[in-house]
């Protein structure tokens, strides 16, 4: 039987979903989301602000007779939504859930349809009031607020992981690396304050020697108390951690880079060559860190393997 009611495309915040295409969009750019869970989000986005149950979901993926844990299937989907819209159960900007009820969709939706005696002009219809206009389809205008930061700037651009590009892992074990990283390098701060005359018998040899030391003391002790918010945005998960730590990354970049030197601060006790194996392995440090953010390491997503809250 043909669905009677015409084919849509709904617009919230930043994001446009085409029902007839199956296609959700970014700002114009296609964000891949399989079918399942693009059928969980235009039924939230088509009753926004209601209630939508664990067992209507499971009746729209699942016809009679098929047997499947639906629980499990129905938390995935709506995992997989977040993801794609960069949302949170704790902090939700889009999908909200009622405790052992289901789902709702709290941002406001924009329903674009055609027209049918005007093929041409579609027709607009907000779920944000109760008013209804036609109009002629316009670009949608995406509110500051909506705009999620990215790390990515300039030539690194390119060659920077996405949040699709990274593998689904456990919350805890993605939790777990970030707040070793840190430590880690609290490592490599208090490490050198504590043995700074050998660090100045080390750099005596080198033409500005004072500058050098001064730059190594100043770092240290502005990394230290940002190396601590780090560990404590993975433990609490403040409201947007996630997009705070992005925006901070390229600064930490260029800090992190700069201290991937560190094992040469060790050359009473270890080699050159491996000092340099060392170097090279943090070198990469900021952008495992990053991709560790992106994979919800500071309260973005959580445990993916869990259930959504």
């Amino acid at each position: 039987m043909t669905d009677p009611r015409p084919a849509r495309r709904y617009r919230f915040g930043a994001f446009e979903a085409d029902a007839t295409t199956g296609e959700l969009r970014r700002q114009g750019i296609r964000i891949r989301l399989n079918a399942q869970p693009f059928q969980v989000l235009c039924l939230l986005l088509e009753r926004p602000g209601e209630l939508l149950t664990r067992e209507e979901i499971s009746r729209e993926l699942w016809p009679d007779g098929t047997f499947v844990d639906y629980e499990h299937g129905v938390n995935s989907a709506v995992n997989r939504i977040r993801e794609s819209l960069r949302d949170t159960a704790s902090s939700p900007r889009f999908i909200e859930t009622l405790a052992r009820r289901g789902y709702r969709f709290v941002a406001p939706v924009e329903r674009i349809a055609l027209n049918p005696q005007s093929p041409s002009v579609p027709e607009a219809v907000s779920d944000s009031g109760s008013a209804s206009a036609l109009r002629t389809e316009q670009p949608a205008v995406v509110p500051e607020a909506e705009a999620v930061p990215e790390a990515d700037a300039g030539f690194l651009s390119g060659v920077l992981a996405s949040p699709h590009d990274l593998p689904r892992t456990s919350y805890h074990v993605v939790q777990t690396l970030f707040v070793l990283l840190q430590l880690m390098y609290v490592g490599f701060y208090v490490g050198a304050l504590a043995n700074l005359p050998e660090i100045e018998e080390l750099f005596s040899p080198l033409p500005r020697e004072t500058q050098i030391v001064t730059v190594l003391i100043a770092t240290a002790a502005i990394l230290i108390p940002v190396r601590a918010f780090l560990i404590s945005a993975a433990f609490f998960h403040p409201p947007r951690a996630r997009e705070k730590l992005l925006r901070m990354w390229p600064f930490l970049l260029l800090f992190d880079e700069l201290w991937s030197l560190a094992p040469f601060l060790l050359m009473h006790h270890i080699s050159v060559g491996l000092a340099v194996a060392c170097m090279a392995l943090l070198v990469y440090s900021p952008f495992a860190q990053r991709s560790l953010v992106l994979m919800g390491a500071g309260g973005g997503s959580r445990d993916l393997s869990a259930t959504a809250r």
